[in-house]
């Protein structure tokens, strides 16, 4: 256990790139990189990055690129040396996706290039595994758009496509929703989650067509569920859905172009009663456990782990340990859990447990204005 006095020497600073937001505690292990997404308030906010070396004493966040507005979902390739990331905004023409270089000895963006998202408030990016494809969710828009990603980071508007319909819900389904986009592992396959007409997606991805993206099915969820991310097994057979109005885990098998309905269980521990917007859903390294956050009253995140005739069951819900947790990722390692919280403006790390993939709340907390996703980069 951390001392009390370990925790009394925290040292929350404003966060800029001269003066990071750092805190101190002791433990042995690796270092951890993560892209931050944060919705903003000021021109001097945008993307930020988070150094996170236990053996150090160091949690410490910097600002990477300002006057980026509402960077709310940002993402990196494999190698890390590229970022792509959204401003979540509507315009004319919508939203925008940006592509940059990353330069980890000065912590510093190069913008490549700037291009229209074709729908209003795009919140989510997808990132095809051979890095040649990208899409944008737009989430007010009610469109996805994919692009075509040049060798010098410049994007290419290949398609949009609108959604048409709604749902059950009169305030929060009263138009389609976008709300993620994600490819499969052989990158041929594009499932989309539409909250506003309660439905799941399935394209195929062409390349080399003209417009990659055609319809294959689609699938009609529980009314008034509102299907939010979705992550996939390794594998590609399995689907994790988050049901954000309802706090659901959906399991799905995904064979065949076809999406059939494994488990549904509840993120809800049993007699509450108050106001859920479960938000992620993330898998550890071996799929055995699966980790879902929930905002509203509840600021939880639930872990399932994966039984012996491969049903998962919840075996813990714990707080969060701070307000509105939108996002949060494990390491790739899996000895940790990073959770950001958007309205107490804070990111707080928990440890792991190996062997059942349970979670314990650290001393180690950084606080960044409004942290609303979190990537990790390469070593």
């Amino acid at each position: 256990m951390k001392s009390i006095v370990a925790f009394a020497l925290v040292l929350l600073l404003s966060i800029s790139c001269k003066n990071p937001t750092t805190t101190t505690m002791s433990q042995e292990s690796g270092e951890y990189t993560f892209l931050v997404g944060t919705y903003t308030d000021s021109p001097g906010q945008g993307i930020n990055i988070l150094h996170f070396n236990p053996s150090k004493n160091l949690l410490e966040v910097n600002l990477l690129s300002p006057d980026v507005q509402n960077p709310s979902f940002v993402l990196a390739g494999n190698d890390g040396k590229r970022v792509y990331a959204l401003e979540e905004s509507a315009g004319v023409k919508g939203g925008d996706l940006l592509s940059f270089n990353l330069n980890k000895e000065t912590n510093s963006l190069q913008l490549l290039d700037k291009v229209t998202s074709y729908g209003d408030h795009p919140c989510y990016l997808g990132l095809s595994p051979d890095e040649k494809l990208i899409t944008a969710g737009n989430y007010t828009g009610g469109s996805l758009s994919i692009f075509e990603i040049q060798p010098d980071g410049k994007l290419i508007h290949k398609q949009t496509i609108q959604h048409t319909g709604n749902s059950v819900n009169p305030e929060r389904q009263e138009s389609p929703h976008v709300h993620s986009t994600v490819f499969n592992p052989e990158g041929n396959r594009l499932l989309v989650a539409d909250l506003g007409t309660d439905k799941i997606y399935n394209y195929a991805i062409n390349s080399e067509n003209e417009e990659p993206l055609e319809l294959k099915s689609e699938l009609a969820l529980t009314p008034g569920d509102g299907p939010r991310h979705l992550k996939f097994s390794k594998d590609g057979n399995t689907v994790f859905l988050v049901q954000e109005m309802s706090a659901m885990l959906e399991i799905y098998d995904f064979k065949n172009d076809s999406l059939s309905l494994k488990q549904r269980l509840s993120l809800l521990d049993e007699g509450f009663n108050g106001a859920v917007g479960a938000a992620e859903v993330r898998l550890s390294e071996n799929d055995e456990n699966v980790y879902v956050s929930n905002r509203g009253d509840a600021n939880t995140i639930s872990v399932f782990k994966k039984g012996e005739n491969g049903d998962y069951s919840r075996i813990q819900n714990i707080s969060s340990g701070g307000l509105m947790p939108r996002n949060f990722n494990l390491t790739k390692d899996g000895k940790y859990l990073l959770a950001a919280h958007q309205a107490s403006n804070d990111i707080v790390v928990f440890e792991r447990n190996p062997e059942d993939g349970t979670l314990t709340l650290t001393d180690w907390k950084v606080e960044l204005n409004k942290p609303v996703y979190l990537f990790q980069l390469p070593n």
